[in-house]
């Protein structure tokens, strides 16, 4: 599992780990992140890596590399809107830095076989912790349809947000919409035919509202970014990794906001984006943007 996440150069150039400083990512994923900052913070310096999915804390622990870090490291399941909390139970203390890097792990898409990829037959579930209680083929089938439309405007920012509404409502009307290849032939039926062939897929829109409403991703975010003044130290910094204009304005307006009220300094005033050289390797990096700040007082 230890792939090289998106943006690695630079996440570690902002957060910047020094020996025996202590870190918090908040979203472990392929765990790539967490690896770097333990290279970067020995001998004494720890990481507590957050994920809300149990699925990928187990396979990060069965990996080869994190042996050696085992005493440095403390995993935890659950999800970074409780930050304050975890780190509270943890006792996890004199915090130098926080990240978020709020892409979709591969393994998700690859392997989870939960319906985050509309290029695979998979049941519609979507959610990244598989507790929870809502899954996309509950929107699908039992939301009405002005909800759906709702969620795949402002989540997905599809134009055609009303037509693929309206033609779900009357597929589930048939049949019940219980796969992943059944709601791209709806999409499909539902889009003009120009759109079908775009240098987007045209599922990808309505994939990404549907994971977003299952997993309340931009709540999850706006609860955890004030949380992050109350456990970062002065002078510790705060990275997020966004992947969508949504989590980015979230981001961008919380640093700006805190920037005005001099609690924090912004570290670029654009965000980072990947190199052509690492969209050519990774393409599902091509969206990323790097944000971080430091907390002056």
């Amino acid at each position: 599992m230890n792939h090289v996440p998106v943006l690695q150069k630079e996440t570690i150039q902002y957060l910047d780990p020094k020996t025996n400083e202590n870190f918090i990512d908040c979203t472990l994923g392929g765990g790539g992140h967490t690896l770097a900052i333990l290279e970067k913070n020995e001998p004494k310096g720890k990481v507590l890596s957050i994920d809300a999915d149990q699925e990928i804390i187990k396979n990060f622990e069965s990996g080869t590399s994190t042996k050696e870090f085992k005493k440095r490291l403390t995993l935890v399941n659950d999800n970074f809107a409780n930050l304050k909390e975890i780190v509270r139970r943890e006792k996890f203390t004199k915090v130098s830095g926080i990240l978020f890097d709020l892409g979709m792990s591969s393994w998700h898409l690859e392997t989870s076989g939960r319906g985050f990829s509309f290029l695979k037959q998979e049941p519609l579930d979507m959610r990244y912790d598989p507790k929870g209680p809502l899954t996309a083929r509950k929107i699908v089938n039992f939301w009405s349809e002005p909800e759906i439309e709702r969620i795949l405007r402002e989540f997905g920012e599809e134009k055609f947000s009303q037509m693929i509404a309206q033609e779900i409502v009357r597929e589930r009307n048939v049949r019940a919409i219980e796969s992943t290849y059944q709601l791209v032939n709806v999409i499909r039926r539902a889009v003009p035919s120009g759109y079908l062939h775009q240098k987007i897929h045209f599922a990808t829109r309505t994939f990404q509202a549907l994971r977003i409403a299952v997993n309340d991703e931009l709540n999850n975010l706006e609860k955890a970014l004030p949380q992050t003044l109350e456990t970062v130290n002065r002078q510790g910094r705060i990275v997020v990794i966004s992947f969508h204009s949504l989590e980015d304005r979230i981001v961008k307006n919380f640093f700006k906001q805190k920037v005005k009220e001099n609690i924090l300094q912004a570290l670029n005033k654009k965000p980072i984006t990947p190199s052509r050289e690492e969209i050519r390797i990774n393409p599902r990096s091509r969206s990323a943007k790097l944000r971080a700040a430091i907390k002056i007082q």
